[in-house]
């Protein structure tokens, strides 16, 4: 990587240690990334073995994530978000793996791709109406029976992008991602708070995934940590997308979680240093390697106080 000051290091756990763990989730701001060494781990086909089943209540949710994510490597829950009272939850988990050889088609996958969203929707298209009534369709189109089969791994990642330009439905005015962890050991109903305090403000999440997340990671500033990953795409409107966001923070913090910073676009910085005890160690060390604030980002200036 480049260093602020023109300097190209090798980076690893070994040789500039402190400058490695800084630069995993340090959104750039460490230095210019130039190359990246990584270990893959041998698969043994190109497909993934997939089961999807529903849920109908938190409850259910995260016993079913939990569970499935001990023998799942690939597991997520889509889940309807404007359910509240006792569906609060209710959802859909898909869990995967990497199919054995005996299960996959001799012939390589290829992604099955629809039709192209042709216009942007007008502003009122997405509503909580019609995000209700979309969220309903698709829970029950799924039905009650457990559903499994071998699948392309684009289509199991990325099922969104069987619609072409599919981003288009928000209209003009976009969407925000949003994306969190909580912490679940002490407080299991910190996600049951989460969902109140989203559906209360107003929040109308058109995509909904909560995922089971796994240990720390290595990085002063890396978003995993044990707990409930929930993330949302919340269509923009302007001030009252920014008050949700407040909104759902304020849970965030309470409850000792963390916001993916790679999603972010509304937090505000009071929020971000509540919820990041990490934060002064990893200022130490950009500091350190960039004592005149030389690399800095749109993100840097709204959340560290970097200038414009």
């Amino acid at each position: 990587m480049r260093v602020a000051d023109g300097r190209i290091l090798e980076v690893t756990e070994a040789n500039e240690r402190e400058l490695f763990r800084a630069t995993l989730g340090g959104m750039g701001l460490t230095g210019h990334i130039l190359e990246v060494e990584v270990q893959l781990e041998a698969i043994p086909s190109a497909w993934i073995f997939r089961e999807s089943l529903q849920v109908y209540n938190l409850a259910e949710l995260i016993t079913n994530l939990r569970e499935s994510s001990l023998d799942w490597p690939f597991t997520a829950c889509w889940v309807d978000s404007m359910k509240r009272g006792p569906q609060m939850g209710r959802g859909i988990v898909t869990r995967g793996r990497w199919a054995e050889p005996h299960e996959a088609p001799a012939k390589p996958p290829r992604p099955r791709k629809g039709p192209a969203v042709p216009i942007d929707f007008p502003g009122w298209a997405l509503s909580s109406l019609t995000i209700s009534a979309f969220n309903s369709l698709y829970f029950h189109k799924h039905g009650r029976s457990l559903k499994r089969g071998v699948v392309h791994p684009w289509t199991f990642s990325y099922p969104l992008d069987a619609i072409g330009s599919w981003n288009r439905i928000y209209g003009r005015r976009g969407f925000a991602q949003y994306q969190c962890v909580l912490p679940v050991e002490n407080d299991p109903s910190v996600v049951q708070r989460f969902f109140e305090v989203m559906t209360s403000s107003g929040g109308a999440s058109f995509l909904t995934v909560v995922k089971d997340c796994g240990a720390e990671g290595k990085g002063m500033l890396s978003f995993p940590r044990p707990g409930i990953s929930i993330a949302l795409d919340l269509p923009m409107h302007g001030d009252k997308t920014q008050a949700i966001t407040d909104a759902l923070n304020e849970v965030v913090i309470a409850a000792g979680g963390r916001i993916y910073l790679t999603k972010d676009a509304l937090t505000r910085p009071d929020h971000f240093r509540a919820m990041e005890p990490r934060l002064d160690a990893w200022n130490a060390v950009r500091k350190k390697w960039d004592p005149d604030g030389l690399i800095r980002s749109a993100l840097s200036v709204r959340l560290l106080g970097d200038e414009a």
